[in-house]
This record gives C-alpha cells, structure tokens and sequence, in this order.
C-alpha cells in the first residue's frame, strides 16, 4: 500500500508541475521533481503528435476508466490526428463509453522499446461526421465493424492531456497538448 500511495504522490507531482508552465513565450521550461528533471511544454499540436507517435510504436496500448469507484481497464490500438487534435474510436455500446460519459477523465499507458508513456485526460465526444470519417479512413479495418454515419460509431479527443514518457535509464519527459 505504501508503494501505490508514493506512486500516487509522484504522479500528482508529475501532473502538479506540468500545468504549472507559464504562459510566456517560452516554449518549454525545465523543473526538478523528485530529484529528475523534468521538461515542461505548453499545450500544442506537435505535442498532440508526439503522443500519438508514440501510441502507433506501442501498437497496442491500454486506456484505463473508472465506474463506480473501481479501476477498468482495456487494451485500445487507434490514435489519429484530426484538426491538431488526438483521437481514439470506440463504440457508443461499450461499456468504455459509457463509464467515460460519466466520467470523461482516463489515462492512457504503453510500452516500446524499454519506454513508457502515461497520458493523463479527459476524452470529449465529438459526434462530427468529418472527425468520424477521417479515423475511419486511416483505421480501414474498423469499416467492418463501425460506420461514420451509424449511431454507435463514436471518436473523442483529449483535453487538457499530459503525457509523461519514462523509461528506467533516463529522465521523464512531461509535455501537455
């Protein structure tokens, strides 16, 4: 217990000092958090891009909810740009949905290559045919399942994100979009 209170603590750290960059012109910033130090990025779309980057090396990566109190989590694969925003796909009848309707905070978590990435956000339904359409048409394997124009298709971005890359031989690397 006393391992995930300090893993706990670390991440409110993490996620504590990523949202305290400034908004000057400065387009990053380094802090020490707990000894590491830690690069600090504004909110961008190339952000957005890294993240997503980083999901298509994982292939497979694992998006965690929460209903009523407990912890859910299940494995994911899509993760598309549209608009300069990061997008997954999933279906408006999956419990996923449901519990992230209810409570639209997640996070996200893969693995490559001795890496890790964490991302930490709220996903926001976005019921545009367009923003459907374009995950569709770069995950044509999903054309089986799901339609931009059915009632169950559903995309939603992240908002208010930061990704935390780490990897056990060099520092965390935090950057929000």
């Amino acid at each position: 217990m006393k391992k995930l209170s300090l893993a706990f603590a670390v991440c409110l750290a993490l996620i504590a000092g990523a949202s305290s960059c400034k908004n000057g012109s400065e387009k990053s910033a380094v802090t020490n958090e707990g000894g590491y130090m830690i690069e600090q990025t504004k909110p961008d779309a190339d952000n957005a891009a890294r993240a997503q980057q980083f999901l298509k090396k994982c292939g497979t990566y694992y998006l965690a909810t929460e209903e009523n109190g407990q912890p859910r989590v299940r494995p994911f694969g899509t993760a598309e740009i549209f608009e300069g925003k990061l997008y997954i796909q999933t279906g408006k009848v999956k419990n996923v949905y449901k519990q992230l309707v209810a409570n639209p905070r997640a996070e996200i978590c893969g693995f490559t290559g001795g890496e890790w990435i964490r991302i930490q956000c709220e996903l926001i339904p976005d019921e545009r045919i367009e923003a459907k359409r374009d995950m569709l048409d770069k995950n044509p394997s999903l054309r089986g399942m799901y339609k931009e124009d059915d009632d169950n298709t559903i995309v939603l971005y992240m908002r208010n994100a930061t990704a935390t890359i780490s990897s056990f031989t060099s520092e965390p690397k935090v950057f929000q979009f």
